[in-house]
């Protein structure tokens, strides 16, 4: 192949072209409208020469014009098309499409060897003004094209940002009880394996689990009404917000009038949280702890981190209520010291 600018003159057509079924006589980039001018001086050449019907022809390129300008041609890009001689037919190829413009009564290898002179000539004397308007057309295509990327980039930012937003909201709304805007019981599943498997893995810090019940909350129901009962669930919710790090530790609702709440510290805090709790409740709350740390046994499971939580708080219960029990997942006994006010024992 020898390139004369964006055109393509095949020189091995100079030998045996008649043994030839399909050759490329040569090739072309339509980037702007003087490269399409030229390759329908071109095609009409290549006709005459090899003496197609002229008449035909003319209208078959009036369609190829129409075909190749939707396509995409003399848009300021490249646009590769050529002209191939495929038996007795000529025809003009881009892409997938190959679009018949004449048919050759006879393929005469002098006739072929004439027309490839003849566009050698043509392509070598191409004006320099149309290879300047050419890059010139290619430039701001390129330029127009990154404008436009950059816009629509922006504009999947955006959207991506909002459809972010609204899937935290919804998350938001599937993680929350709606009437304490506490965490629900499906959060409550989901982050505290998450915080049991990392504490039990990195053997760092450790975790303590609270389950709280409110004392005697249907009595108090019954007698008030609901409305009160919401207000008390709601009064529940701040205090334990209170009491916790929101943006490290959890507190839950399961729904009615029981509670957990999820923080990252021994026993010791975990008994601190539960007498605040139980002082500002005016002792009317029952809460088992349960905690696991560095020293816990490699074989205690997530079941049994809550299992000890559940019968602690069992223990709170039929110890009197109001007050807070502790139980190691190590079986061991665990010393809070005398019982404060609050009535938080350890067993």
């Amino acid at each position: 192949m020898t390139r004369l600018g964006c055109y393509i003159i095949n020189p091995s057509l100079f030998i045996k072209v008649a043994t030839v079924d399909s050759v490329e006589l040569l090739q072309l980039n339509l980037a702007i409208e003087p490269d399409l001018q030229n390759f329908v001086s071109f095609l009409m050449a290549s006709v005459r020469r090899l003496k197609g019907n002229a008449f035909r022809a003319a209208l078959a390129i009036l369609e190829l014009n129409q075909c190749l300008r939707a396509a995409g041609a003399c848009r300021g890009q490249p646009f590769p098309v050529s002209i191939q001689l495929q038996g007795h037919n000529l025809r003009v190829h881009w892409g997938s499409v190959n679009f018949a413009v004449a048919q050759l009564v006879a393929v005469d290898k002098t006739a072929i060897e004439q027309l490839l002179e003849e566009l050698r000539k043509s392509t070598e004397s191409l004006d320099p003004e149309i290879l300047i308007q050419r890059h010139e057309a290619m430039v701001c295509h390129l330029q127009e094209t990154r404008e436009r990327t950059e816009r629509e980039l922006a504009e999947l930012q955006v959207k991506l940002l909002s459809r972010q937003a609204e899937l935290q909201v919804s998350i938001h709304k599937a993680e929350t009880d709606p009437l304490t805007e506490l965490l629900n019981r499906r959060a409550f599943d989901e982050k505290l394996d998450v915080a049991f498997r990392h504490t039990m893995r990195q053997r760092a810090s450790p975790l303590s689990l609270l389950l709280l019940d409110l004392d005697h909350f249907k009595s108090i129901n019954d007698q008030f009404g609901h409305q009160y009962g919401d207000s008390y669930l709601i009064k529940m919710a701040k205090i334990l917000r209170g009491v916790i790090r929101e943006d490290v530790d959890c507190a839950f609702r399961f729904g009615g009038d029981e509670f957990a709440v999820m923080i990252y510290s021994d026993h010791h805090t975990a008994c601190d949280k539960a007498k605040q709790v139980i002082l500002q409740m005016d002792g009317k709350v029952s809460i088992g702890i349960s905690t696991v740390g560095p020293q816990t046994h490699d074989e205690v499971s997530l079941e049994a981190f809550i299992h000890q939580a559940d019968s602690a708080l069992y223990e709170a219960k039929h110890r009197g209520r109001g007050r807070a029990v502790v139980r190691s997942c190590n079986g061991d006994t665990l010393e809070c010291g005398s019982i404060c006010l609050a009535k938080v024992s350890c067993v």
